[in-house]
């Protein structure tokens, strides 16, 4: 068909860098070697093309200045683009040989620069080039020699190469080397498409990359593996759904290009934090990639499909705080050489430097507000046109930031908080950024929940070293009220996690006292140093038997922790099944087997896989352990004393105000009244459910713990015990309240009350 040519061949995917800021350190990026063979491709341009800043332009139609970008109606593209500061604007059209025509847009209205090709249909290559001020000590980066990206891209072609051609002041056409923007009008045939729109309540989260979590699995074919067709084929959808989570969350999958520094070292970007347009789906992940422009769209749109009819949400991670463009000595791929005041937040007192908050070069300004409705765009476009049902905004302070300091009133929030579409979905913070005064764990809005950051140190900390007492991982466990509580938010603001894909994996938490990052290429010196985590007494691989065991243990007690807390788990891909990055805590551009889920099967993961299974069933059928609300410590009514939460002491007493504050002790009860929720069903009968009790011992040493007698319990059924290879209790073991039990070292119980 005449509007769709056949697309140029992408290369192997030249996968983003993230800098490691998972604990706001300010260490350097940390980068991995391209892998070897790995090919770039250039788009073609004629050899004989006249020089792009003198061709004589055609005229199009004058079109309309809304909606921004390219809208096609069946005979032709209204094409729009906005900026306060260009002189002009040429749209460059290509064909499948790279020859370029190009149409001058000369109409403007509200600095939007408009113009209708009648002819042109899904399937164009296009991209912009601006007339206008080239002065960099100005923030001025006007320059027709650059080939532009339209922001609001649909789709994107071809990848960015580093070649001088692509930096500011450059005398030659940076053409070959940028990707090219695709006019495209998918009418997917989504059917009978229904969103899961599962509560927080009942909210598993389970954090995975498109390629790595497909890359090596066996029951997927090799053509889909590493792709939106490979998560969305049933070997996938299958274990995703056996394992008990709700919802997958996706790193970065909007377009993302490698940065030049990688590049220019032979290594790529993994993990996509670096983001080039926020509406194109990233076209290397596409199994069909070389079938045309649309593969990447409907394969996304295909793989949410997929995921929705088995009843699991699709949340993207997205990366609006800044741009692949990187500091003002940077590339031109888009958004600097259209408006760069504008889109950027400058330095007050220097227009020539970028105020940083995010440790990538640049920041993005959502203060204005064209770049703020570009935002807005592209969210409601994953929403409404892809159905995804969440995101997870990076760097979420680096948007709130209104002249310097975070700021909960500002723009970005009440235009979310207004919007009837994005507000309706599910929202999560990362509540900080690299900026003075950007972490901002508990200060997110209502509507907001938060990756908690404080829940992931303290747990760690109680479980390597114990330090502090069990005060504050009493609030984590129970939903951190002290963080969530007084604005009127609820324990569900608390996205509670213990890794993520920035750090230590699971299994490298407790086999690593500190990073090893030597193959990132950075001399070890990118990636946090404060990691809170224990080796058991061996540094890494391979360990003794009685060190093997003690890190499996403590993997349990992690996990069992994780999976039990009041709030909403994350729970980071190939954890369960004691994956190892061999101590990488920043592997963003470890695209090979450190970063891809291991599927073998041994004896350790199948285990730890059966424990997250039956946590995870026991979470599921078992509402004290997912409360909407927050306890109240009060008594529960008809149970002669018993209160909805208590906390108990090894010697059997509920902790005194002397025992909170002492430092020295690493062992507490943590007793759930199932008689005590105050929620109810779809249908207003009031909710019930049996009631627990979760002894968590941190100490090296054994210790006896004495079961609260009656009112609380008569007996107690052991439903997991972290002591055993799969948390199994090692026999259906009921034990006797008002009776001491030894816990071991460094052991997690989950007690069931019997009150006989």
């Amino acid at each position: 068909m005449a509007f769709f040519p056949t697309v140029l061949p992408m290369s192997t995917p030249t996968l983003p860098v993230r800098p490691q800021r998972l604990l706001c350190t300010a260490a350097a990026p940390a980068v991995k070697g391209r892998a070897a063979g790995t090919l770039t491709t250039v788009l073609p341009m004629p050899a004989n093309r006249p020089d792009p800043a003198s061709a004589p332009p055609e005229q199009p139609w004058p079109g309309r200045p809304f909606p921004l970008g390219a809208t096609w109606d069946g005979d032709g593209v209204n094409f729009a683009l906005w900026s306060t500061t260009a002189r002009g604007v040429t749209l460059c059209l290509f064909d499948e040989d790279g020859a370029e025509r190009q149409v001058r847009l000369p109409e403007t209205t509200y600095h939007v620069w408009h113009g209708y090709v009648p002819g042109v249909g899904p399937g164009q290559r296009y991209g912009y080039r601006i007339d206008g001020t080239f002065d960099p000590r100005r923030g001025l980066f006007h320059s027709p020699r650059n080939l532009l990206l339209d922001p609001y891209a649909h789709a994107v072609e071809g990848d960015f190469i580093d070649h001088p051609s692509v930096y500011p002041g450059s005398p030659t056409d940076s053409a070959p080397y940028v990707p090219r923007s695709v006019v495209i009008h998918d009418d997917f045939p989504w059917g009978p498409d229904t969103r899961p729109k599962t509560p927080w309540d009942d909210t598993v989260i389970y954090e995975l990359h498109v390629k790595g979590f497909t890359q090596q699995h066996p029951d997927i074919p090799p053509a889909l593996r590493g792709t939106y067709a490979g998560l969305a084929h049933p070997a996938a959808l299958d274990y995703l759904t056996s394992l008990g989570v709700t919802a997958v969350e996706l790193l970065p999958v909007h377009a993302f290009v490698t940065e030049p520094a990688l590049q220019r070292r032979g290594m790529r970007n993994y993990w996509g934090y670096n983001s080039i347009g926020f509406f194109a789906p990233h076209a290397a992940y596409a199994s069909a990639r070389n079938t045309g422009p649309f593969a990447a769209v409907r394969e996304f749109k295909s793989m949410v499909r997929a995921l929705h009819a088995a009843g699991l949400e699709v949340i993207l991670d997205v990366v609006y705080n800044h741009t692949a463009e990187g500091e003002p000595d940077g590339p031109v791929l888009s958004f600097r050489g259209i408006d760069n005041a504008s889109y950027y937040r400058l330095a007050p007192d220097d227009p020539s430097r970028y105020a940083d908050y995010t440790g990538c070069g640049n920041t993005f300004d959502p203060r204005q507000a064209f770049p703020l409705q570009l935002i807005m765009d592209s969210l409601r476009y994953w929403v409404t046109e892809m159905h995804v049902d969440g995101f997870r905004f990076d760097l979420a302070s680096a948007l709130a930031r209104s002249l310097h300091d975070v700021d909960k009133l500002s723009s970005f929030f009440d235009t979310i908080h207004q919007d009837p579409v994005i507000s309706q979905v599910k929202l999560i913070a990362e509540p900080w950024d690299v900026g003075a005064g950007g972490y901002q764990v508990g200060e997110f809005p209502p509507l907001w929940t938060e990756w908690n950051g404080k829940y992931r140190d303290t747990v760690r900390t109680f479980w390597a070293h114990g330090d502090g007492g069990v005060r504050d991982l009493a609030f984590r466990l129970s939903g951190s009220s002290d963080l969530y509580g007084d604005d009127g938010r609820l324990p569900i603001a608390s996205i509670n996690f213990v890794t993520a894909h920035d750090g230590f994996t699971l299994r490298d938490l407790v086999s690593y006292n500190g990073k090893h990052n030597e193959a990132n290429g950075e001399n070890n010196r990118d990636g946090t140093d404060d990691n809170r985590s224990y080796n058991c007494g061996a540094e890494g691989d391979p360990a003794a038997p009685e060190v093997v065991a003690l890190r499996l243990r403590q993997a349990r007690n992690l996990l069992t922790t994780l999976l039990l807390s009041t709030g909403a788990p994350m729970l980071v891909a190939g954890d369960e099944r004691w994956r190892t990055q061999r101590g990488n805590n920043n592997a963003y551009v470890q695209d090979n087997d450190i970063s891809w889920t291991d599927w073998s099967d041994t004896t350790e993961s199948t285990d730890l896989l059966e424990l997250a299974r039956m946590l995870l069933d026991l979470r599921r059928t078992s509402p004290v352990l997912r409360q909407p609300a927050f306890f109240e410590g009060r008594a529960v009514t008809g149970g002669d004393g018993c209160k909805d939460l208590a906390w108990f002491h090894p010697s059997g007493r509920e902790l005194s105000d002397a025992d909170w504050f002492d430092t020295r002790l690493r062992t507490v009860g943590m007793y759930l009244d199932g008689r005590g929720l105050r929620h109810r069903d779809a249908r207003g009968r009031l909710i019930t459910d049996e009631s627990y009790l979760l002894v968590m011992h941190g100490g090296d040493d054994g210790v006896d713990f004495l079961l609260p007698g009656l009112p609380w319990a008569a007996d107690y059924e052991v439903v997991i015990d972290t002591a055993q290879p799969s948390g199994q209790p090692k026999d259906v073991a009921t034990l006797p309240a008002g009776k001491p039990v030894t816990i071991g070292p460094r052991t997690c119980l989950v007690l069931q009350v019997d009150r006989g």
